[in-house]
């Protein structure tokens, strides 16, 4: 496994990092702390949460996640693991953010409040990567930038970063950075795969002009590249339960990342997997590890069994003609998570 800077900060993390969002959800306390000390075992140093975990987002149960990562977080010796986080911000439609909490926007008030909440819950003094879970573009960049400076100053936070950012969103938060003389965002975590490669386009751009690194959430897209939604919606899936008790954003999503172009595009990827004797898990997370201008793939689970699929990875390089052969793909199907495969920007 690799090690890489995140954005020029002085923070280097191995570059697959073990999400958490099923903890507390499809995963109970025990299971999730198997994961991460599987995934510690395998090398892993950096872990990705927030306060919104686990997912689908509940009013309930709001914050479970990083209570649980935050007692296993306890037995390990604090400096060797690189812990991020998020505030929550808008949601944008995708879920509502609890009333009892007010995280609704990501004023000087919410994030310093979200900040301290999630110290309690994890049990640390510091965040190493703090991020703004959904941009909220209502609010001068000016003001989440200053807060989350601020809490830079205190020691509270060592990087901040960005998740779900727009390229528009990013250019502007560097240039307000720059101007007003506050802590840029080191990173981006934003959706990126092997069935959702927009990335590749103008948000790379970004990240090689200005230096910041990009974070690929859902890798296996959604978990549609393991295949488990070829023969239809598999009982206990994420999609399956947004589908069946989702509010009308998640449905979307669900029918954005489970369609006729996703799975024919599986098809194919499994084709080549097999080829060269891997499994699709392992190629969709290798394949993301092979980009110059990510950091680290967030890798994710509900099993020991698929976290080990996923870990698999972790040295696995690709070559040039499999490489090619992917490529091949995206061009007789591009964009698959859009019905009219032009890239969204």
């Amino acid at each position: 496994m690799q090690r890489r800077r995140l954005g020029s900060s002085g923070v280097v993390v191995t570059d697959i990092c073990m999400g958490t969002m099923t903890f507390g959800q499809q995963c109970d306390e025990k299971l999730s702390h198997e994961m991460c000390d599987r995934a510690w075992d395998a090398g892993i140093d950096f872990f990705d949460a927030a306060e919104v975990y686990p997912v689908p987002p509940t009013a309930e149960k709001f914050g479970l996640t990083e209570t649980i990562f935050g007692r296993w977080l306890s037995s390990k010796p604090r400096d060797a693991v690189i812990v991020a986080t998020k505030v929550t911000g808008p949601g944008h439609g995708w879920f509502t953010p609890p009333v009892r909490h007010g995280r609704t926007s990501l004023d000087r008030r919410q994030i310093i409040r979200a900040c301290e909440d999630s110290l309690q819950r994890l049990g640390t003094d510091y965040i190493d990567l703090y991020q703004t879970h959904w941009p909220d573009h209502g609010m001068p960049y000016e003001e989440v930038l200053g807060t989350l400076t601020e809490l830079r100053d205190q020691g509270k936070v060592r990087v901040v970063g960005a998740s779900n950012e727009t390229c528009w969103g990013m250019m502007k938060a560097c240039w307000t950075a720059d101007s007003a003389g506050l802590d840029r965002y080191e990173t981006v975590q934003n959706n990126f795969s092997l069935i959702n490669r927009r990335c590749e386009s103008e948000l790379a751009q970004v990240c090689r002009r200005e230096g910041i690194s990009l974070l690929p959430y859902s890798p296996l897209g959604g978990g549609v590249l393991t295949g488990k939604y070829q023969d239809g919606a598999p009982e206990g899936a994420r999609f399956t339960a947004y589908l069946k008790e989702g509010n009308e954003r998640q449905k979307q999503m669900a029918e954005r990342f489970v369609n006729s172009r996703t799975l024919e595009t599986t098809r194919r990827l499994t084709e080549i997997a097999d080829s060269i004797g891997v499994t699709v898990t392992a190629l969709a997370v290798a394949w993301s590890r092979q980009h110059d201008f990510v950091a680290s793939t967030i890798i994710g689970a509900t099993s020991l069994e698929q976290l080990d699929e996923s870990l698999a990875a972790k040295d696995l390089i690709l070559d040039d003609e499999t490489m090619a052969r992917i490529d091949k793909i995206d061009f007789e199907i591009p964009t698959p998570m859009t019905e009219d495969g032009l890239r969204r920007l």
